[in-house]
């Protein structure tokens, strides 16, 4: 498990996206530093994470899944803690984007609707229908499936 949170950590370097811990192994796009494109480097990091948890799969000796909820939206940041600091997220698109990943399908992207507004003109999308989430109600929801410049055979 090590070497794929190493790989998790490397990528998220790459990409330059902050990863926030103690929502688990989440990431966040725009932050510290606000980016134009940060719904399109979240997706590129989702992505990537996906090959990478299809390629590590098969080194393990144990089968690999792994849900991802993207969502888009304003969040609270700040450094919390006095002896070991955690820069941390908070708000209403950090419970939203974990109730597209607690409802999505395993080894499947799901994004928000509002999401889907930044990535539709760059990346394949398939409509995913609607899903009840906690206080608020029935959303609209997809799948990221890739890149749309990405050649198939």
């Amino acid at each position: 498990m090590n070497g794929l949170f190493s790989e998790f950590d490397r990528l998220a370097l790459g990409l330059g996206i902050e990863k926030i811990k103690t929502l688990g192994d989440s990431v966040a796009g725009g932050l510290p530093e606000p980016r134009a494109d940060h719904a399109h480097a979240v997706a590129d990091m989702a992505l990537a994470m996906m090959a990478t948890v299809e390629r590590m799969d098969g080194e393990l000796p144990i089968a690999l899944q792994m849900r991802i909820g993207i969502h888009s939206g304003d969040v609270v940041a700040g450094i919390i803690g006095t002896h070991k600091f955690v820069y941390d997220i908070w708000g209403d698109a950090v419970n939203i984007a974990s109730r597209m990943e607690s409802h999505s399908l395993p080894n499947r992207i799901q994004i928000s609707a509002a999401t889907h507004r930044h990535l539709h003109d760059r990346f394949r999308l398939e409509p995913h229908g609607s899903v009840d989430v906690k206080g608020k109600g029935p959303m609209g929801t997809y799948f990221l499936l890739g890149r749309a410049d990405e050649v198939f055979e």
